[in-house]
């Protein structure tokens, strides 16, 4: 499944307009993210459908960010992703 920007703001709880592009820009910095922890292709073609908790990490991902614009800990947030990912994360290094 696909976030929507509608369903991340849904999440957020944001319900006006003027920070829509700043969402849009760390939804595609959190899957960018989250696919490096996967250590998966940016660039490639996922399917991101196959990966368990891919939503939910990139969900948490854009809220923590979000919420955290000025003081954002992104070690605290890689750890957490990791936690969340691991299942999937590829073998290779």
């Amino acid at each position: 499944m696909a976030i929507t920007l509608d369903e991340m703001k849904k999440y957020l709880r944001v319900d006006y307009t003027d920070d829509d592009s700043l969402i849009e820009k760390l939804m595609q910095e959190g899957r960018n993210r989250c696919l490096d922890i996967l250590r998966m292709d940016q660039k490639a073609t996922v399917d991101t459908d196959s990966i368990s908790n891919f939503d939910m990490a990139l969900m948490y991902c854009v809220a923590y960010t979000y919420e955290h614009r000025e003081n954002c800990d992104y070690k605290s947030l890689n750890l957490t992703l990791r936690g969340l990912l691991f299942a999937d994360r590829e073998e290779r290094f």
